[in-house]
């Protein structure tokens, strides 16, 4: 099988974590660049970054790069391709495109020109045309311009590989689950303790967190790929890249717990996690964070979404002051991690942040920081580490 270059898409402040996925996987030639990661693969490797890359929101396959200045060279560049080889007449298609280019500035218009070249070659050659359709397109082109570079890609995923397919309810502020998936893998999460989510929401970091722990791969509950409506889709090669990756799970021997307390929140949380087969390695419970306390033997890691305020309303200070009490009295020998969009309310958490990381919820530019909580004071355990 002849190997050829793809893209991943990734979120901002995920490309490293995103490169190494795809070097433990097994990809060649990977070059990180902005919010994307390219390399080298076979189509049973596409099959397979789809189905176990947990950073990815897409995989591309570029087919083709040309200059194009205006719409005439743009036309004539996609009409160059051979697009027998990808659709035939009664097949359908969508065009997205992404622009970064003087030249071109209307997106619709760009994808207006790239079907036209498509319909027009079939058109001539057959007499009959493709058609457009927004929804269930047999083939998904995606047309990414940079000043006036013109890539042609096909987008082998279809919907954004972040809806895993376990997830039917949400609650009021759901978080991505590239997103959270980002989060557990900056902050070292790999199964080898005791994981606590104390504001679950809707149980995504803790399905994602379960499956890292697991080495489930991300995608196994999802219904569908692009790819699967290609005509060189093989059916039996995806069955076989799918039973590889199910021999290398592994057994976990910790606890995962998640609390919310709002018992519409538990009661979603408790659904996704049943719909993503993973009840048996979480447990959920209506419990308020500040009346809990650390209820594992030795090292628990927490990672956790708290309200920023933006679609919640809580009072601010008091809340983050309340996260760092909680987090020094009742959690010794913890690793907490929370991701906040507001940058004031870090102010009240009483505590110094040993790491900060630049990240976005959305549109929205948050830091996801880490506080370690030593059992006693951070001096007592620096003396106990270094009397020998």
């Amino acid at each position: 099988m002849e190997n050829f270059k793809m893209v991943a898409k990734t979120l901002f402040g995920f490309e490293e974590v995103l490169a190494k996925e795809l070097l433990q996987l097994g990809a060649q030639k990977i070059e990180q660049g902005t919010r994307m990661v390219s390399f080298i693969g076979d189509k049973g490797f596409m099959y397979k970054a789809n189905l176990a890359l947990r950073t990815a929101l897409k995989i591309l396959k570029p087919i083709k790069t040309f200059k194009a200045y205006n719409d005439k060279s743009l036309y004539d560049g996609i009409q160059k391709i051979d697009w027998s080889e990808y659709l035939t007449e009664y097949k359908t298609f969508v065009v997205e495109t992404t622009l970064h280019s003087e030249h071109f500035n209307h997106s619709q218009f760009v994808a207006l020109k790239t079907k036209d070249a498509i319909v027009d070659q079939f058109r001539d050659a057959t007499g009959k045309r493709p058609n457009i359709d927004k929804d269930f397109p047999d083939l998904r082109i995606h047309i990414h311009i940079d000043r006036d570079m013109v890539t042609v890609s096909l987008d082998t995923s279809g919907e954004s590989l972040h809806k895993r397919g376990y997830k039917t309810a949400t609650n009021i502020a759901p978080i991505n689950e590239v997103l959270a998936a980002g989060m557990l893998l900056l902050s070292g999460w790999d199964g080898n303790s005791h994981f606590l989510d104390p504001m679950c929401g809707s149980g995504t970091i803790l399905a994602e967190a379960a499956m890292i722990a697991c080495n489930i791969p991300a995608n196994i509950n999802r219904k569908e790929f692009a790819f699967e409506k290609w005509q060189d889709w093989d059916s039996e090669l995806f069955d076989k890249v799918l039973e590889s990756l199910l021999k290398k799970t592994r057994e976990f021997h910790y606890t995962i717990t998640g609390y919310d307390k709002a018992p519409s929140a538990v009661a979603k949380a408790k659904d996704n996690i049943r719909n993503a087969n993973l009840d048996e390695y979480i447990s959920i419970r209506q419990a308020n964070f500040f009346d809990t306390e650390k209820m594992t033997e030795g090292p628990l890691h927490i990672v956790f979404n708290p309200p920023y305020g933006e679609r919640l309303d809580i009072e601010m200070e008091r809340f983050y002051r309340e996260i760092g009490d909680t987090m020094k009295q009742k959690y010794p020998n913890t690793n907490a991690w929370f991701i906040t969009a507001n940058l004031e309310a870090l102010k009240f958490v009483g505590l110094k942040p040993s790491r900060k990381i630049k990240l976005f919820n959305g549109k929205l530019e948050a830091r996801f920081v880490k506080y370690e909580m030593y059992a006693g004071s951070k001096r007592a355990k620096f003396q106990t580490d270094t009397n020998y």
